[in-house]
């Protein structure tokens, strides 16, 4: 019996535990009396009293407002009642309760007339469903018919629509707010009233110096400077570009934030200039077939040929043709043909052949085939070939690279000029000597299946009359045959000064090295060569070679004229 009765109240005492701990925040009873105290400070106290925290937008409440009550044993949910209207709702989320204010109708019709005339107008204002606040800046616009505005400072637009189509759809954007659609009936002037919800609310908590997540949302601390709602806006970079800036206007650049998502295909557009087009202010949200602007254009991209007396802004994908006589922006991928008289840049990728006169510039994976007269660049991989005159980059190489120099920060391909450079490549540092030579520096960089090499070397020793100095280039590549023995075939070609620059003094070598490795960032290597050397110097300079080969060493005929060919050798160390 005692067993029972003990059993009977545990199960009691549990259940009031289980229930007092269960207990809604908002279901928590407090007593309260303050007089014209300041609304923020009042909920400090709720909160304090009832041992959770408040989050909340500032901008819905009039944190500054005076409050006065007295209240005994009540709920917070009463209590707050008390203190705010009817316009706010509370939800508890873990230790916080959030207070937000109750949604606005999305769409209010606030008059309407009929018409019989060929147009009809809407307009009216745009609203922030939870603040109430007029909003700036919101694009407004039908969407099959492409008529567009912006809200003025005061939240209003007002669009003129032809009355000849039997259904219209008026689609409302801005950023960092949910996109809403609006159904009107044609033919009736209307002024409507629509509010739009915020993608992501900044939320306010009364938790000293701490940043936290609450209901997937920002919360800040209330001590911080309020802030507008946030969200994570993704930017439309074509827009983001220096000549974008330049030719763009304000309201073009506000109108492709706002519209990112939406995008109409038309077959045909003409431009004189960014923004008088036969799409007008909508050009940038459209893709056309054939595009044609007279000095420039803004589009939203082009699928057949577009064609641009100085220049051609897109914000999407290029396809199939593109010219320009100054340049173009694309801020997709290009397939096809790029050509510009002075610069092309795609922010995606390309697939296809870029030309400019000065430079292009991919941003992603080339694949396809770049030639500019100054430089080119690939900011990721590039799978075909790259001509320059001066400077190539790419930032995964497994094409081909050809131009005075030649970067990328990884290589499987190939780089042929006179600098080329793999930041992660094949770098060496090489010191030698040879039957020519007897002191020989060399840098070696590219990649161990295609190197480059910028060389130097002179004759020193006690003889007055033996002077020769030399420099040159040459191409190398490396053959693995066990983790410390590699061989590495080397082809270069240097001039020899022999006291005069009035004559031509050219040795080619082809070098067979074999390079031992004792240990980490150090070589040995020795090798034969075979040596080729043109001179048209008959006549010896006091204190310098009368030839590049010392007279005691053999030579042979090539049986080209003023040309004499050897079996050399080379030796030396390198290091990194």
């Amino acid at each position: 019996m005692r067993n029972r009765n003990r059993f009977i109240l545990t199960a009691v005492f549990s259940c009031l535990v289980s229930v007092i701990f269960s207990q809604g925040l908002l279901d928590k009873r407090i007593s309260l009396d303050v007089h014209r105290q300041r609304l923020d400070d009042v909920l400090s106290i709720i909160s304090d009293k009832a041992g959770f925290t408040f989050s909340y937008n500032s901008q819905i409440l009039k944190r500054d407002s005076l409050v006065s009550l007295s209240a005994s044993n009540r709920t917070v949910r009463q209590v707050l009642s008390s203190i705010l209207n009817d316009q706010y709702e509370y939800k508890e989320s873990g230790n916080y309760i959030i207070l937000r204010r109750v949604a606005l109708k999305l769409t209010t019709i606030t008059e309407k007339t009929p018409v019989t005339d060929n147009t009809y107008t809407i307009s009216g204002s745009v609203l922030n469903s939870e603040t109430g606040e007029k909003l700036v800046n919101v694009s407004v616009y039908e969407t099959k018919h492409l008529v567009s505005a912006l809200t003025d400072q005061d939240g209003r637009f007002e669009l003129k629509l032809k009355s000849r189509y039997p259904t219209a759809s008026l689609a409302v954007s801005k950023y960092a707010f949910e996109d809403t659609t609006v159904t009107i009936e044609p033919k009736f002037n209307m002024q409507l009233v629509i509010a739009i919800v915020p993608v992501v609310d900044t939320l306010f908590v009364s938790v000293p110096n701490v940043y936290e997540v609450v209901d997937s949302s920002i919360a800040r601390t209330k001590d911080t400077v309020p802030a507008a709602p946030v969200a994570v806006v993704e930017k439309t970079e074509v827009e983001q570009t220096a000549v974008a800036k330049f030719l763009l206007s304000a309201r073009q650049k506000v109108r492709s934030l706002n519209l990112k998502k939406f995008v109409a295909e038309k077959p045909f557009q003409a431009s004189i200039i960014p923004g008088i087009s036969t799409q007008g202010s909508m050009s940038g949200q459209v893709i056309h077939n054939v595009s044609f602007n007279l000095f420039g254009g803004y589009t939203g991209g082009v699928n057949g040929i577009e064609i641009g007396g100085l220049f051609n802004i897109n914000r999407k994908d290029v396809k199939y043709f593109q010219g320009a006589g100054v340049f173009n922006v694309t801020g997709g991928s290009v397939t096809g043909f790029q050509g510009a008289g002075v610069t092309n840049a795609a922010l995606g990728n390309l697939r296809g052949f870029q030309g400019a006169a000065v430079a292009n510039y991919v941003k992603k994976d080339v694949r396809g085939v770049q030639v500019s007269g100054v430089s080119n660049m690939a900011g990721g991989e590039l799978k075909g070939v790259q001509v320059a005159g001066v400077f190539n980059y790419a930032t995964r190489n497994k094409g081909v690279q050809i131009g005075l120099i030649n970067i990328s920060d990884t290589s499987d391909g190939y780089s042929i000029g006179l600098i080329n450079i793999v930041m992660k490549g094949y770098h060496k540092l090489a010191f030698s000597t040879n039957e020519v030579l007897n002191t020989n520096i060399a840098w070696k960089t590219g990649s161990r299946k295609f190197y480059s090499i910028l060389q130097g070397g002179m004759n020193l020793g006690n003889n007055e009359n033996d002077k020769a100095y030399s420099f040159g280039y040459g191409l190398g590549t490396e053959r693995k045959i066990t983790s410390w023995l590699t061989i590495n075939p080397e082809l270069s070609t240097q001039y020899m000064y022999l006291g005069s620059w009035d004559y031509t003094n050219l040795l080619s070598k082809l070098h067979l090295n074999l390079n031992i490795q004792p240990f980490k960032r150090f070589r040995i290597f020795a090798g034969p060569s075979l040596a080729v050397y043109y001179s048209d110097q008959e006549l010896a300079i006091h204190g310098y070679r009368a030839s590049a080969l010392p007279a005691s060493y053999h030579s042979f005929s090539t049986g080209l004229d003023k040309t004499r060919g050897w079996i050399g050798w080379n030796a030396g160390v390198a290091f990194f």
